[in-house]
């Protein structure tokens, strides 16, 4: 009776779902439709014109045509030096009716002296795009940077260090905070060389405990330790980083008093000092200290004497090594339109192309490190592809898809060694006009990874406040945050994103132990149309907590999540924080360390999520865990045709945090749950070496378990 009971709720819940959904989606679409009658949409076609196909080569000169591949003999004519000059010599060509337009870049590297821009006028058309590529079988670079030379020898606490005196900088017209030899990132001199230190104490917390504070109560001055810091030269070099709940703190020194033994920040942080919600203080660590030079291929920079230090690593030498740094561009290319006024830029391919040494600025961001910008950025762009690029050695983001852009794809990129995340999509406002929209956007086949460099958290795809999004089998991993992150809504408010799909991702390697409260999937608010499908997530760890595969945080809703495939985390599974009528089903869930599936707060009188037809597979933790406030006597989950088994022969079902209640299958089933579920071996090909595929005669079969993506996951 209290199985038919809940069916029956469960029915009602899940129709009113599909309902939500189906209303969304055609809202969206019918938008979609209409948005295509706004002026700018299509640009004037000249497919009739004669063709024109430009050429770029660092053996050109803005002053010939760019008509020829190479430099004529006569030196009369030949290639472009620019990528700007290209672009405006298009603009003419295409103002007299000249065609179709390609621009081919030859191989090599091309600086900028500035961010290079594509307006409307730049536009192709639909049938026609303006298509920027590399030259057949050639590498061309399109860097941010500086090329140094002149380095002297010098000692450095015993080691000899290169040393290259920049005027610009020590006239403050230059500053620069990464450095690459021979194309390599190389560390600023940092304390403690290995680890973290610890604050020892907050002067505007005095007399409170840290578990009183609120969230963002953040303070500019801390205390340390009497063996962290000591003396440092030029304390207003150094930055110190503070790694406390699921972000960094990245602010510059004010001043260090060795008196008070007191570090003056030049800002406040985002969040209280704290170590997230423990009742200690913070982890953190100082960059750019002479004092830390120490290391082969560590550097310093002094701001006031203008002087680069250097260790070199063996083998290196000043003459025959590329030393370059970012000039003052964090942007190295803008596709920027004008939404607003209805003035797009359409229709244009970049492919083939590679951006590199784009600097970074300071910036504080609650989570995701959403604030920090990207190297390619685009607004107001429609049509435009980004595909089998790389952008890498980046201090932000690497391409940020803005508001009001509408069929942008950015395809089989290689996206890495990033100072914070990959690929931004959306605003992380809710939208109010039809302008500001970012929807109908593909990311798919890109190779994400080795992110986190200078903002640890930031992640590897964020779509914010966006809509009718792909996220497609991408491969995504090596960096300190979440994988892939969708909605920008905390709880139940109005929020834009909705209809996406986030499908055939393979994500691992994230966390690494450093931030807390991540998912190799991680979503926010209501989100009607969202699938989350036919993932593989492995290796997720998280510092204190929060190292979950799939995790659905406040107020996630009407979410489907299937076939997907999450193992090796610290702290689950799948999570959900709190959120309504989300559908959990033909999944894989093997060897969470702290549980496999986590509730953490129920609402009484709602369904929080449906959970059928998964496959649990646990090591000695629990199937399921309820956490600070979910009481699984509330009834608010419907768990049933699972199927659940345990390695060492004593299968926990589930354990409330909150009460220390641990229920066993019988006590679980007579409340309610899992009275069709099997407590059987799944019968994995080979669990211990992490192939997931299933045999033939698996009992997740007689359940109706869907291999919704053929099974095996074994990278």
């Amino acid at each position: 009776m209290v199985a038919a009971t809940r069916y029956r709720k469960l029915g009602a819940a899940l129709l009113a779902g599909v309902a939500i959904t189906l209303l969304y989606c055609y809202i969206a679409f019918t938008n979609y439709m209409a948005s295509r009658r706004v002026a700018g949409w299509t640009a004037e076609c000249r497919c009739d014109g004669e063709p024109v196909t430009l050429y770029v080569s660092q053996q050109g000169s803005d002053s010939w045509s760019g008509l020829y591949p190479d430099p004529l003999p006569d030196g009369s004519d030949g290639p472009l030096a620019s990528l700007a000059a290209a672009r405006d010599r298009l603009r003419e060509l295409r103002k007299a009716g000249r065609g179709p337009a390609r621009v081919l870049v030859r191989g090599g590297t091309y600086y900028l002296e500035s961010p290079l821009v594509f307006t409307p006028e730049d536009s192709g058309c639909k049938e026609c795009p303006v298509v920027w590529q590399a030259y057949p079988g050639e590498k061309p670079v399109i860097s941010g940077g500086r090329s140094i030379s002149g380095f002297s020898a010098a000692s450095v606490g015993g080691r000899t260090a290169w040393v290259a005196r920049l005027p610009e900088v020590a006239r403050g017209e230059w500053v620069f905070r990464q450095l690459f030899v021979n194309g390599e990132r190389r560390p600023r001199a940092r304390l403690p060389k290995e680890g973290f230190f610890r604050i020892a104490g907050v002067p505007a917390y005095s007399g409170r405990r840290l578990s009183e504070l609120q969230l963002f109560e953040g303070a500019d001055e801390f205390v340390f330790s009497d063996s962290d810091v000591g003396a440092l030269s030029n304390p207003r070099d150094l930055e110190a980083v503070i790694l406390h709940f699921w972000i960094e703190e990245r602010i510059p020194i004010a001043e260090i008093n060795l008196e008070r033994r007191t570090v003056k920040l030049a800002s406040k942080t985002v969040f209280a000092v704290r170590d997230g919600f423990a009742e200690e203080y913070p982890r953190y660590y100082i960059e750019n200290a002479f004092e830390a030079l120490t290391e082969p291929g560590e550097w310093y920079l002094s701001r006031s004497s203008g002087e680069l230090f250097y260790l070199p690593k063996p083998g290196e030498e000043p003459e025959t090594s590329s030393v370059v740094a970012p000039k003052l561009l964090w942007r190295l290319l803008e596709i920027k339109g004008d939404p607003e006024r209805g003035e797009f830029v359409e229709n244009i391919v970049l492919r083939g192309l590679t951006f590199e040494c784009a600097d970074w600025v300071h910036t504080l961001s609650p989570q995701a490190a959403v604030n920090v910008p990207a190297a390619i950025h685009l607004e107001g762009a429609r049509n435009v592809v980004i595909e089998d690029c790389t952008v890498r050695g980046v201090g932000g983001y690497a391409i940020e898809v803005g508001h009001g852009c509408r069929g942008v794809g950015v395809k089989r990129c290689e996206l890495y060694d990033l100072g914070a995340g990959g690929i931004k999509v959306g605003m992380q406002q809710v939208p109010k006009h039809e302008w500001e929209r970012t929807e109908l956007v593909d990311i798919v086949g890109n190779h994400i990874h080795d992110c986190g460099k200078v903002f640890h958290s930031a992640v590897g795809v964020w779509v914010g406040q966006a809509r009718l999004v792909r996220v497609l089998g991408n491969w995504i991993h090596d960096l300190y945050y979440t994988g892939i992150s969708v909605g920008w809504t905390w709880g139940y408010g109005e929020s834009f994103a909705s209809c996406n799909v986030i499908e055939g991702n393979r994500i691992h390697d994230i966390g690494k132990g450093l931030l807390s409260d991540m998912g190799g999937i991680y979503t926010l608010g209501v989100q009607p149309g969202t699938v989350i499908r036919c993932n593989t997530i492995y290796n997720v760890q998280a510092y204190q907590y929060g190292g979950w595969g799939i995790y659905l945080d406040e107020g996630s809703s009407y979410i489907v999540v299937e076939g997907n495939t999450v193992y090796d985390t610290t702290h689950g599974g799948f999570h959900q924080h709190y959120g309504r009528c989300n559908t959990v089903r033909d999944n894989v869930f093997v060897f969470g360390r702290e549980a496999n599936v986590v509730l953490s707060r129920g609402e009484p009188g709602q369904l929080a999520f449906v959970f059928e037809r998964n496959i649990v597979l646990s090591n000695g933790s629990p199937v399921f865990l309820g956490g600070y406030a979910q009481d699984f006597t509330t009834r608010n989950v419907v768990s049933d045709g699972n199927l659940l088994w345990d390695l060492t022969g004593k299968l926990t079902v589930c354990l409330e945090q909150r009460t220390g209640r641990v229920y066993k299958l019988e006590e679980w089933q007579r409340m309610g749950y899992d009275t069709l579920s099997l407590v059987a071996d799944p019968m994995f090909v080979d669990a211990s070496g992490r192939n997931f595929k299933l045999a033939r005669e698996s009992p997740a079969f007689k359940l109706g378990f869907r291999e919704l993506c053929g099974g095996g996951t074994n990278p």
